[in-house]
């Protein structure tokens, strides 16, 4: 199992009674649900909040993304070893971190799965699925695991933090991205905005790495209630940019066809 570390001092941590502790006396407890809170922050709440990540769980149990479910899951295990350590930066409520640990067991890969994330409240939702991931509060730009100790890092819609991903994994690492296209959401953003705007999408070359393979997940979602209508918007970045005479302009809609548009990159570390 790989250690974490400290992230006070960079020492290995290792486990004594229900906490997790370094060399230099530095103590990270252990929660009633195995999670870790390894920040070091004097800010109380970082990351999404209890009605993002809520509005995430209650939309992806649905199933309106499963198209999307199914290709990362299956990229994954194309690149999954034996006993092999995949980490989850930025991992939320854990939908496809759980979703991937679930299908690898299903194939008889056996995997380490580590999922990491700056909100404590999607850490603790990722805990509730029970899915065998070990879970810790950390920030992508300060990630809690040695060198070169990962054979994949996953990053799914969640920041960049290229050097970190270089520096934890091994040499010939799989790094693994998931981002909205131009016109993903579009129909959504239409109805509330004025002038909606589309996606603005970064090159696809990244200082490290080898683009091994790319490809793109479309596809038409059918919300079929005002509520799942509401989910969506609440756990998109959208939600909180918003003016509420702007939000509130989704109340009375029942129905909604959006586009959902992916891309989907797997890098080598060169």
């Amino acid at each position: 199992m790989t250690d974490f570390i400290c992230s006070v001092c960079g020492k290995r941590l290792t486990e004594e009674t229900g906490s997790l502790k370094c060399g230099s006396g530095h103590c990270f407890d252990i929660s009633r649900k195995g999670t870790v809170n390894l920040l070091v922050s004097n800010k109380a709440n970082h990351g999404d909040d209890k009605r993002m990540v809520n509005a995430r769980k209650a939309f992806m149990e649905k199933g309106y993304y499963e198209l999307l479910h199914k290709k990362i899951r299956e990229t994954t295990a194309g690149y999954a070893s034996q006993n092999c350590t995949i980490l989850d930066c930025g991992c939320g409520e854990c939908s496809y971190t759980a979703d991937i640990s679930r299908y690898l067991l299903s194939r008889n890969i056996n995997a380490e799965i580590i999922g990491i994330d700056v909100s404590k409240n999607a850490i603790n939702a990722g805990a509730s699925l029970q899915a065998g991931i070990r879970l810790a509060v950390a920030s992508v730009f300060a990630i809690p695991l040695p060198e070169n100790s990962c054979d994949i890092v996953l990053a799914l819609f969640s920041p960049f933090s290229g050097k970190e991903y270089l520096r934890v994994l091994k040499d010939g690492g799989i790094y693994i991205t998931a981002f909205p296209l131009e016109d993903h959401l579009f129909e959504l953003k239409q109805a509330v905005y004025d002038e909606p705007y589309r996606n603005k999408v970064s090159p696809l070359e990244i200082e490290g790495f080898e683009l091994a393979e790319y490809s793109e997940c479309r596809f038409k979602a059918e919300l079929s209630s005002n509520e799942d209508i509401i989910s969506l918007f609440e756990m998109t970045p959208y939600c909180y940019k918003t003016s509420k005479s702007d939000r509130d302009k989704l109340n009375n809609i029942d129905r909604m066809t959006v586009s959902a548009e992916f891309g989907i990159a797997v890098y080598k570390k060169s």
